[in-house]
């Protein structure tokens, strides 16, 4: 267990806790902390020792693009490999970028909402 990757999942559980009406829990194994807005997941933080990582929707482009530019993000194992990212602990790999990510992965995960079910604007 690396502290840097401890400071990652922290900042993105706190980035993700201060958004409007998110919820989270462990609907799918004890091990992946999973944080949602209505229904919709938009963080996974994995809670391995050995794998320290977030996971978090992105758009596309962008998420080639972070893939490229960072050797700690890449494509998800588990899901849409164009939609979702994971980000672990390293060079350039800053709370701000990791607090950047997790407020875009909701905002992507809210504009899919039907709009009756939207938080207020933040």
């Amino acid at each position: 267990m690396s502290a840097a990757g401890v400071r990652l999942q922290d900042a993105a559980r706190q980035a993700a806790l201060a958004l409007p009406d998110v919820s989270h829990g462990y609907p799918f194994t004890p091990g992946l902390d999973v944080y949602k807005i209505a229904g919709k997941v938009f963080l996974i933080v994995t809670d391995d020792p050995d794998e320290q990582i977030i996971t978090v929707k992105c758009d596309p482009e962008h998420a080639r693009a972070q893939v490229r530019d960072y050797a700690t993000i890449t494509p998800v194992r588990y899901l849409d490999k164009r939609h979702w990212i994971s980000l672990g602990a390293g060079p350039g790999i800053t709370e701000q970028l990791v607090t950047d990510a997790v407020e875009d992965s909701y905002d992507l995960a809210v504009e899919r909402l039907p709009r009756r079910d939207r938080p207020a604007a933040r």
